[in-house]
Order: C-alpha cells, then sequence, then structure tokens
C-alpha cells in the first residue's frame, strides 16, 4: 500500500498535504481502493470554513457514498477541478492529481492530532 511519509493522515481516511499556511486534503490510497471506482465528487463548501472533522463534500463510487471529513479547521479556498471531468483520478492518483481542496489552516495546532504514515499504516494493516 502506497502511504508517503511526508503527509498526515485521519481516521477516517483523508490525507494531508501543508504547503506553508496552506493544505491539500484528499482521500488514501487504502480509502479509493476500499471504495471501487469513483464515478463523482461532491463538494460544495468553497469559501466556507470547516471545523475539524466536518464534512466537506461527499465522493461517490459505483456501489456507495462516501462523507469527506475535514482533517483541520479552516477555510476551503479550492476544489480540484479536474475531478469534474476525471473523478477517476482519486483511483489512479490519490496522493497526486486525485487531490480534492485546497484549504487555509486556521489551527495549526491541530497538526499535531493527525497521524504519521507508520501510525496510520497500523490503522489499515498495511
Amino acid at each position: 500500500m502506497n502511504l508517503p511519509s511526508t503527509l498526515k493522515y485521519t481516521k477516517e481516511h483523508e490525507w494531508i498535504r501543508v504547503e506553508g499556511d496552506v493544505a491539500y486534503v484528499g482521500i488514501t490510497d487504502f480509502a479509493q481502493k476500499e471504495l471501487g471506482d469513483i464515478v463523482y465528487v461532491d463538494i460544495d463548501t468553497v469559501d466556507k470554513e470547516v471545523s475539524k472533522d466536518e464534512v466537506f463534500g461527499t465522493v461517490e463510487a459505483v456501489k456507495t457514498v462516501s462523507d469527506l471529513f475535514s482533517p483541520l479547521s479552516g477555510t476551503v479556498l479550492e476544489v480540484n477541478s479536474a475531478l469534474g471531468d476525471a473523478p477517476e483520478t482519486v483511483n489512479s492518483d490519490p496522493y497526486g492529481d486525485g487531490w480534492m481542496i485546497k484549504m487555509s489552516i486556521s489551527n495549526p495546532a491541530e497538526l499535531d492530532e493527525l497521524l504519521t504514515a507508520e501510525a496510520y499504516g497500523d490503522l489499515v494493516g498495511a
């Protein structure tokens, strides 16, 4: 299983990459494999404040719909527009082109509550 050590993870299977005071968020390789073929990503929280663990959107696979939970508190700045035309990118490149949102970080201390790649790997049995 692919678990980049440079990322942080949540128990709800989101990953986060921090670049300055901005974070990129997506779902993990484990999550996309569990969901199966992603057919639609619905995120309507652009320019909205979200709290840590609050739902910021949904991801739809062939057989199920799953909520997406914010790993941090902040404002959703951008949605990856490429997912509208190619939601399957989440399956093929979950840590790269398959990112879902870009958000501001309003409480950097919340980063300390996230899981390392090793801890997340232990959680999912990797």
